[in-house]
């Protein structure tokens, strides 16, 4: 199979370049992804990180509709993934689906920046104490059809360019050093330096300089990522797509149902495989049977009525190998774990919204001339994240292998575990904050002045958004690792759509439990947990603790999803020189990696 994977990869390349050359990928193209990821996450992030404040002082929209537009698109971004996945899987390939994705997402960014440069794309300014007029319908309009190119851009590039940068190491090779976790520290840890220069650099730009120049720096930086991206074109390794994941796994669920009526075999060994047409989506080995979810064994059942023939590929709406069925039950056994991540999402979400609103009442000056803006206040999660990442991939794996023995340190699901209960403490500090911003505006008479800064220091808010980072760090890097290890390796791209999509539902969790709180917290004097104008009278600690709660139960949930999980196995074949005979070597998937 490894011999497979070299043909495939070769001829890739010959259709590309003509003629055989150095052997693809490995570390020499990280520059060019990473720098591609660098600059589209720049552009993302500083497209994203202040725009609470763009829509509600340049739009005028209300507070809780721009929260909600902005966890709407949040929202979109993450669950459009799930059609550049099947087009990079099915028959683009993650390199052209990149690159076309990331053109559409350049256009999107020029027209809002466009929108923020020309006086009549958006309402007047406000005047004294008036009434801000808010954006018409076709002004915004222009910034729906930017944020849903934007959207449509997102989808092409989130789910392919994680996996794409993990398919340039070849880890069947035993001159390949880099590990895939490896990979995963340093792709987040990118993603945290742009994050960083966006938060605070871009931020600032917006907010004292003007939001067109604040928007075209990463325009510009986006154009700028599809450059160096398809300058590393000759360098990748250029896997071929295997044809629809989507298509196979309904292969398998038909075929299953129309054999539900048949007794299961007296063996595994006697279900149907044929490592011929599983060539192409099993280059790394085969998946083997397992006893749970017995009833999809029954694609597998050989029957007259199959009338399979000797060297034939059989109906596969009909009879479906182990490997395929094994595809399926994996997709199915992911989905619980991938869903406990939505909550963290949710409780995460609240930085770009409420806690930033917290920080704009606060005292933020560094000294007399100079105050952060409040859309840098993530600065500190970005900040703690980074050195969580560097203190884990440096020290704490190094220290967590002394005791389990695991090449990683601790497995993915512990630290997701971790992540876990640190966002839960996140969650439970921010509502102490708060009643303390409260306490301090009540005591200088400023309950009923939502515009007059409140004689607290921001740094009150360090610590929950240091935690938030901190439990980013754990928990969504380890969620990601699980999706790219567990997901059959022909579906991987459709596996970090489903990350992605963790996190879409994550912010539609988000507007819905806002919509709701904002809803039925209404009281007929006008009160709300959740005011739109003035943050002062609210309850914004009742809805962190309602998140706290929410977060407790979900990890009791992944608590015993956990427990029960069982690891994809895969019959590795490998040779440890050319010319030896091939070995097969059963692993469980979590391990392959150490």
């Amino acid at each position: 199979m490894e011999e497979q994977s070299k043909n495939t990869i070769s001829e890739e390349e010959k259709q590309f370049h003509g003629r055989p050359s150095r052997p693809k990928g490995g570390l020499i193209t990280m520059p060019f992804i990473f720098a591609n990821e660098i600059c589209e996450k720049l552009a993302v992030v500083g497209f994203h990180a202040n725009m609470i404040s763009y829509l509600t002082t340049q739009l005028h929209l209300p507070l809780t509709k721009a929260a909600n537009t902005l966890t709407n698109f949040s929202g979109t971004s993450s669950l459009t993934p799930l059609i550049g996945a099947f087009l990079a899987d099915s028959f683009a390939g993650r390199f052209w689906t990149i690159t076309f994705a990331s053109i559409i997402y350049q256009i999107g960014m020029t027209l809002l920046t466009i929108s923020a440069i020309i006086p009549t794309l958006r309402p007047p300014p406000c005047k004294g104490e008036e009434v801000c007029v808010v954006a018409n319908t076709a002004q915004l309009s222009i910034l729906y059809i930017a944020l849903l190119l934007g959207a449509l851009g997102s989808g092409g590039i989130r789910p392919c360019v994680v996996a794409f940068g993990a398919d340039q190491f070849d880890e069947s090779d035993p001159k390949q050093t880099t590990k895939t976790w490896n990979y995963f520290n340093w792709y987040y840890f990118c993603m945290g330096a742009a994050n960083l220069v966006a938060v605070t650099v871009l931020v600032y730009i917006q907010d004292n300089v003007g939001w067109g120049l604040g928007l075209g720096i990463p325009t510009v930086a986006m154009f700028l990522s599809v450059i160096a991206f398809v300058g590393g074109f000759r360098l990748y390794r250029h896997l071929i797509p295997s044809g629809s994941p989507f298509t196979r796994l309904a292969q398998v669920a038909v075929s299953a149902f129309r054999k539900r009526k048949l007794s299961m075999v007296s063996a595994p060994t006697l279900l149907y495989t044929n490592d011929e047409i599983d060539a192409p989506i099993s280059l790394g080995g085969n998946l083997t049977h397992t006893k749970h979810m017995s009833f999809l064994d029954k694609a597998a059942i050989v029957t007259e009525e199959d009338n399979l023939k000797p060297g034939e590929i059989p109906n596969l709406w009909k009879l479906n190998t182990v490997h395929r069925v094994e595809e399926l039950k994996s997709v199915i056994r992911m989905g619980p774990i991938g869903a406990s991540g939505i909550l963290l999402i949710t409780a995460y979400a609240q930085q770009g919204t409420f806690s930033l609103q917290q920080a704009k009442t606060m005292n933020r000056h560094l000294t007399k001339s100079f105050q952060i803006p409040a859309g840098s206040m993530s600065v500190f999660t970005t900040v703690s994240m980074l050195s969580t990442i560097v203190f884990y991939d440096r020290f704490l794996v190094k220290i967590a292998r002394k005791f389990t023995g695991l090449e990683r340190g601790i497995t993915f699901l512990h630290r997701m575990g971790v992540g876990f209960v640190i966002s839960i403490i996140a969650t439970l500090v921010a509502g102490f904050v708060e009643i303390k911003r409260k306490h301090v505006a009540i005591e200088h008479g400023l309950l009923d002045k939502p515009h007059t800064m409140v004689p607290i220091s921001f740094l009150w808010l360090i610590p929950q958004y240091s935690l938030h980072g901190v439990a980013e760090a754990f928990m969504s890097i380890g969620h990601l690792e699980f999706f790219y290890d567990q997901a059959p390796e022909s579906m991987r791209s459709t596996a970090m759509a489903l990350f992605w999509m963790a996190i879409s539902i994550g912010n539609y969790v988000s507007t819905l439990l806002v919509t709701l709180v904002h809803k039925f917290s209404a009281k007929p004097d006008g009160s709300n947990w959740l005011p739109d104008n003035n943050l002062n009278r609210g309850k914004l600690e009742y809805f962190y603790w309602l998140i706290t709660l929410l977060q407790v139960v979900n990890l009791v949930y992944y608590l015993w999803c956990a427990k029960i999980y069982t690891y994809k196995p895969v019959q590795v074949h490998h040779s440890k020189e050319v010319n030896s005979p091939v070995r097969d070597e059963l692993q469980l998937s979590d391990r392959s990696f150490s």
